[in-house]
């Protein structure tokens, strides 16, 4: 490591290059050298030039290699924790002296539950983005629960319980979960007129084990629960959703990610006068932030446009005309 001396006969590190810090928060955000060369627009052999320099300059080896893997070392949490979190001011210090420039501009990241890609979600940023041209909005759709400030997301759309408290939330709506199927399997199989129905029917099946689930539906009469069986299970309610839409059988999921395949008739609700368990939903960004105008202007439009669809109210309301 080269070092200097100073007055009082110590040695300090050679000068850190900026470049190459970012080099290093775009490795640990990519999970590889390769992905941070393409998002820095870098050859890889670059990258690994850069992070080498930096662990030369401060001394100290910031990441463990491997053919296959690559982790922070103890000493390369510490540093990028705080280089990251640097890395956020400065782009916030950008923002603010670029806000009086009017138009909003930019890239605004958000993230997402993979279900609710294919609906409410999908139309709402289509309309803000005729609205706001010059901004940019990059949606990661993932199961897992993303840590805003450590990976650079600005805003997130959750259902559940939040269980962050350092995060600012606004309330999108209460997501409940409806019973659908194919056309085609109705036809198939006949449509179930009770709950206890259920039971004759082949059912797409979520986290259950050994074929069978509980399922625990509300409707007029209060709480209703029927087991349910089924040769498919998934983890994800998009796959669920997809079996059903190719006549799989009876799926019970979420309303949010519904609304295109509705729309296309692959779905149709199935006892319209009963729905699932339901969770809130919310859109959520850290609070100690400062939130730049690309972001706030997207964070209102989807506070004032999302809405969660209810595919069962037309047919109620064909029902209800028809008892009439």
């Amino acid at each position: 490591m080269k070092t200097r001396t100073v007055a009082n006969g110590r040695t300090n590190a050679s000068p850190v290059d900026l470049n190459d810090v970012v080099a290093l928060v775009r490795v640990v955000e990519a999970g590889s050298f390769t992905g941070a060369a393409a998002a820095l627009g870098l050859p890889k052999s670059a990258v690994s030039r850069r992070v080498a320099r930096l662990e030369e300059a401060l001394g100290v080896r910031l990441l463990q290699r491997t053919t296959r893997s690559l982790h922070l070392t103890d000493a390369g949490v510490a540093y990028h924790a705080r280089a990251a979190g640097a890395l956020g001011a400065l782009a916030e210090a950008r923002d603010v002296a670029t806000e009086a420039t009017g138009e909003p501009r930019g890239t605004v990241r958000l993230t997402a539950p993979v279900d609710m890609g294919g609906g409410v979600i999908s139309e709402v940023l289509t309309a803000f983005a005729k609205a706001y041209p010059k901004v940019n909005v990059d949606v990661e759709l993932t199961g897992r629960l993303v840590d805003l400030v450590a990976e650079g997301f600005d805003l997130a759309i959750r259902a559940g319980q939040l269980r962050d408290s350092s995060l600012v939330a606004r309330r999108l709506g209460e997501a409940h979960t409806v019973l659908v199927a194919s056309p085609e399997y109705l036809a198939r199989r006949g449509t179930p007129k009770t709950v206890a129905d259920l039971a004759k029917h082949e059912c797409i099946l979520f986290r259950s084990k050994q074929g069978e689930s509980k399922w625990a539906l509300e409707g007029p009469r209060g709480e209703e629960t029927v087991i349910v069986h089924g040769t498919l299970t998934g983890d994800d309610f998009t796959f669920v959703r997809s079996v059903a839409a190719h006549g799989g059988g009876i799926g019970l999921v979420p309303v949010p990610g519904t609304a295109t395949d509705f729309e296309a008739g692959r779905l149709v609700p199935v006892l319209t006068d009963y729905h699932g368990p339901s969770s809130p939903v919310h859109l959520v960004y850290p609070s100690a932030r400062f939130l730049p105008q690309r972001v706030a202007v997207l964070r209102d439009f989807v506070v004032q446009n999302f809405r969660i669809p209810d595919p069962c109210a037309n047919a109620r309301k064909k029902k209800a005309r028809a008892a009439g």
